[in-house]
């Protein structure tokens, strides 16, 4: 049984975001068109990311924890997390839209991105020979700034609210795979690659990659649904393909 607890994870992360997909409401089943279409382009990224990173040694897998199943490197479990986790955040952040429509963050996000984006840059460069640590830094940093000059932040206030609510399950996420709850992780990370400054077994790198890989995924699934996503009217859109 103890093989099926990343896929067992995966499957808890899961069940309650689909299963309330189809409440009239929010009606989150009428977005998976722009979801998915999200994920993809964040996989393009984050898997040979996560690929590069397995074959060098940065992280690697438990595989008394796993079935066994893998492809390119990576087991059948982790190829579900970068489905599964998006499906959750962007259920959580479609509840921050619909019970919190004010956007009481909206004044803030853009000096936040700004802030957020210089200081990841400067740390990424200063720690750059910490593979996770500046790289994830580095181009979270990169991403928010270009998302700040090309993009109206009229759903940033959504998004840096929702990211605080994110925080809470991948606590506990995150904690049972890197060992809170175990005698021994699931996902291990070599110390020599990060900061070594962990929130309580996770390194705080893992905050940032979710950071990146949801403003990556927000962006384009708020492009698809053109509902709060405006071009700046001096300067060009970046155009995200169907």
């Amino acid at each position: 049984m103890v093989k099926y607890l990343y896929l067992l994870l995966d499957a808890f992360t899961l069940i309650y975001p689909l299963l309330s997909s189809f409440e009239p409401r929010m009606h989150f089943v009428s977005k998976w068109s722009a979801l998915f279409l999200g994920i993809g382009w964040m996989a393009l990224l984050f898997i040979p990311w996560d690929v590069l990173f397995t074959m060098s040694g940065v992280w690697g897998f438990n595989s008394t924890f796993l079935t066994g199943i893998q492809f390119l490197h990576l087991p059948l479990e982790e190829w579900l997390f970068f489905i599964v986790v998006p499906y959750a955040c962007m259920f959580i952040y479609e509840a921050v839209i619909y019970f919190i429509p004010s956007q009481p963050l909206l004044k803030i996000s853009k000096p936040l991105s700004i802030l957020l984006g210089i200081g990841l840059c400067v740390l990424g460069c200063l720690f750059y020979d910490r593979w996770y640590t500046s790289l994830t830094f580095v181009t979270a940093g990169i991403g928010l700034l270009l998302h700040t000059l090309w993009i109206r932040q009229t759903y940033m206030g959504h998004f840096y609210l929702a990211f605080l609510f994110w925080l809470i399950p991948f606590f506990l996420v995150n904690g049972i795979l890197t060992g809170s709850y175990l005698p021994q992780p699931i996902v291990w990370y070599n110390d020599a690659e990060n900061l070594g400054i962990r929130l309580t077994t996770i390194p705080v790198e893992d905050s940032i990659y979710l950071l990146l890989m949801m403003l990556i995924i927000t962006t384009v699934y708020e492009n698809k649904l053109n509902r709060f996503l405006k071009p700046k009217e001096d300067s060009p859109a970046i155009p995200v393909a169907d």
